[in-house]
C-alpha cells in the first residue's frame, strides 16, 4: 500500500442513493471510521441512533451547509465552524437546515482497536 490515497469525493463509492461516502474505506483508512453524509436541504430522516453497544465515540464537522443534532433531546446547531463529539451510548439524530449539510462523521472506540462494520466497506449495501 502507498504511503499516502487522494481522492475526489464525486469519485468515491456511496450508499443510500448518494447520501453515505465510504471515505474511510476508499483512502484504505482501518483504524478508525470515517464518512461523509450528505443531506439535502431540510432532511430530517437520517436515523436517529447511538453506538452503545460498540462504544463508539463520533466527531461531526460540518463541511457545507448547516443543520443541527438532536442529541437527546437537547439541539445542537452545526455549521462549518463548529464541531460536536458525541460519547458512544447517547441517542443522536442529524437534520439537515435549508441549504442543505455535508458533513464528516469520524468516529472510534476508546481503547478498543477499531472494528470496521461491513456497511461501510466498498460494494457493500
Amino acid at each position: 500500500m502507498p504511503n499516502y490515497t487522494a481522492k475526489h469525493i464525486n469519485d468515491m463509492e456511496a450508499a443510500f442513493g448518494g447520501g453515505f461516502v465510504k471515505v474511510r474505506a476508499e483512502l484504505g483508512v482501518t483504524s478508525f471510521g470515517m464518512q461523509v453524509i450528505r443531506m439535502p436541504a431540510d432532511y430530517g430522516d437520517y436515523p436517529e441512533h447511538d453506538h452503545e453497544k460498540d462504544g463508539q465515540e463520533e466527531v461531526y464537522v460540518t463541511l457545507t451547509g448547516s443543520g443541527w443534532i438532536d442529541i437527546e433531546g437537547e439541539r445542537v446547531d452545526i455549521d462549518a465552524d463548529t464541531f460536536v463529539r458525541v460519547a458512544g451510548g447517547v441517542k443522536r439524530k442529524v437534520h439537515a437546515g435549508p441549504d442543505g449539510l455535508k458533513i464528516l462523521v469520524i468516529g472510534g472506540c476508546p481503547g478498543k482497536v477499531y472494528e470496521i462494520p461491513e456497511m461501510t466497506e466498498l460494494s457493500a449495501a
